[in-house]
């Protein structure tokens, strides 16, 4: 959930009365608890047919690396196609896949390597469909009820993980593993209608879509430029790695420690998820404190509980320590979320909440080899300890890269401005353009702007310019002038329109040492660099005003 909004509790029919988001909504609801119950299926049949911990701590790897390699891409597809098509085409993929699994292992020709392929790909259509699922809510609901719709969607996964994997542990015990992945497949077909029965009307864009090239480098390079996102990737990353074996390890756990079988590792999933939900109601009372002291009190009591878990010898041992990692687990992601969903404007949003899930999912994937390597080598019991260890270590570590709580001013694009004047005859591909923008600063504030500009700049790059730079002038010390560049012309366009009222007050406060208070010109090139130029001499630009004349130098 989002800070300072009304919970779901608060406003309970504000998002359910639109009818596209509700239909959706109680269908991603079975689509999780397929998920979910897929992973158990997953794992317990990994377990009978090797029973090594670093096989079984590989299938949570195989579903969980589609995250970190594929979201990125699908944030930038959902970012610059039709949402509503890009997520029925992904939820029919991971639907064929969901199926090939089930096939495979009704004919009895699932093989340890077949399997950690099929979840690779099952899992490459849940990473595929997320963000522009994810993003699609704005379209469905009106910006005052989104903060809802977004928690709605945060409590049906945690829902679904409170009892999926519980039912998965029933499932799995009383029909086997083959039962489990046919109900996913299933579980994949309500959602698919209800995105096609929604009827989406998009508002047109102002300028034509990036490419995915040109989108997924767009969105590097704003997490580049953008510090609060850097930092909440870099400990999503390091969270990830750390708390990884509570997924993959809990078979073992089940089978190892505590001497149970397929029910009693559902009945254990099912006790963090118990603890997930937990996490997320308390999340109301914790908004009025720092995140920062959240983050850093939910990592320390979670990397204790799971020390605490690898002593557990009983399931009455387990379920209590589970609830509380449970808990602490939800809170430090649902922190991460605030911060994205807060920092990143709309037009980043599908590309920012995708960099967030490659990141939480990449960090568990390669967790998760690590702690099964430690399993197989040293035993259940340490490789759980030593995610514990490594949890506490990364609560260290993560102060160092510290998370600012949201300010008062809005990321949100503020009022598109006009279209500069132009009368070369521009086409949107027509490029590079070269920026250069003049001020006039009394010397004895010359520092003070040049710090204030550098917050300029750094902006200026998150929107998509280049080569951005500040000029003195060394015979007026009063002139300074600011260039930068951008690929195309539509390129220069886009990074205008995404100029947020943080970056607004950022560039007043820059003018406000200034001698008049703005700036004193504007300059626009089109350059020419070697190989685009015009082939013949007496070609012309269109719209050029003045002849060329050999004369005018």
């Amino acid at each position: 959930m989002t800070p300072n909004v009304s919970s779901p509790a608060e406003k309970p029919r504000s998002a359910l009365r639109h009818l596209a988001f509700r239909r959706i909504l109680f269908a991603s609801l079975l689509s999780n608890f397929g998920l979910l119950i897929n992973g158990v299926g997953a794992g317990w049949a990994m377990t009978e047919l090797s029973g090594k911990p670093e096989k079984v701590a590989l299938v949570q790897t195989a579903l969980m690396l589609p995250f970190m390699l594929f979201s990125i891409p699908a944030g930038a597809i959902s970012d610059t196609y039709d949402r509503r098509k890009v997520s029925m085409v992904m939820l029919l993929f991971a639907f064929c896949s969901a199926t090939l699994l089930t096939g495979v292992a009704a004919a009895h020709l699932l093989t340890p390597g077949i399997l950690l392929v099929l979840c690779f790909l099952v899992g490459t259509g849940n990473a595929m469909f997320g963000p522009p699922w994810q993003a699609s809510v704005s379209e469905q609901v009106p910006a005052e009820d989104l903060p809802q719709a977004i928690a709605f969607n945060s409590m049906s996964y945690n829902i679904a993980r409170s009892f999926g994997p519980a039912l998965g542990g029933i499932i799995v015990a009383a029909a086997g593993a083959v039962t489990a992945f046919g109900i996913t497949a299933v579980c994949y077909l309500p959602i698919t209608i209800a995105f096609y029965m929604w009827q989406r009307v998009a508002e047109p864009p102002r300028l034509p879509p990036e490419r995915v090239g040109g989108a997924i480098v767009s969105g590097i390079r704003y997490l580049i430029n953008a510090p609060p996102m850097r930092a909440v990737i870099l400990r999503s990353v390091m969270t990830g790695v750390a708390g990884a074996a509570l997924f993959s390890l809990m078979p073992l756990v089940a089978r190892d420690l505590i001497g149970g079988g397929p029910l009693t590792y559902g009945i254990l999933l099912g006790a963090f998820g118990v603890g997930a939900v937990s996490g997320a109601f308390l999340m109301p009372r914790l908004r009025h404190l720092p995140k920062e002291h959240v983050i850093a009190t939910s990592g320390i009591i979670l990397g204790v509980a799971i020390i605490l878990l690898a002593l557990s010898r009983s399931l009455w041992a387990a379920m209590p320590v589970l609830l509380v990692a449970g808990c602490c687990w939800m809170q430090l992601l649902t922190q991460y979320n605030i911060v994205i969903q807060t920092q990143a404007p709309r037009w980043i949003t599908g590309r920012a909440l995708a960099s967030y899930q490659a990141a939480t999912a990449g960090g568990i994937a390669m967790g998760a080899w690590l702690w099964g390597s430690v399993a197989q080598h040293m035993g259940t019991g340490w490789g759980i300890a030593a995610s514990g260890i490594a949890m506490l270590l990364v609560t260290a570590i993560g102060r160092k890269l510290r998370i600012a709580d949201p300010g008062a001013v809005s990321e949100t694009e503020v009022k598109q401005m006009a279209d500069p004047d132009e009368v070369l005859g521009l086409t949107g591909r027509s490029g590079p353009i070269l920026i250069e923008i003049d001020y006039s600063v009394d010397p004895d504030q010359a520092r003070q702007f040049y710090e204030l500009m550098q917050n300029v700049g750094q902006f200026r790059r998150r929107n998509g310019a280049y080569q951005w730079s500040l000029a003195r002038d060394v015979g007026d010390g009063s002139a300074w002038v600011e260039r930068f560049s951008c690929p195309t012309w539509h390129d220069y366009l886009r990074q205008r329109d995404r100029m947020t009222a943080r970056d607004r007050l950022v560039h007043e406060l820059a003018l406000e040492v200034t001698r008049t208070g703005q700036v004193e010109r504007v300059r626009r090139f089109l350059e020419r660099p070697t190989g685009s130029v015009r082939w013949r001499s007496e070609s012309r630009d269109p719209g050029v005003l003045v002849p060329f004349s050999p004369s005018s130098g």
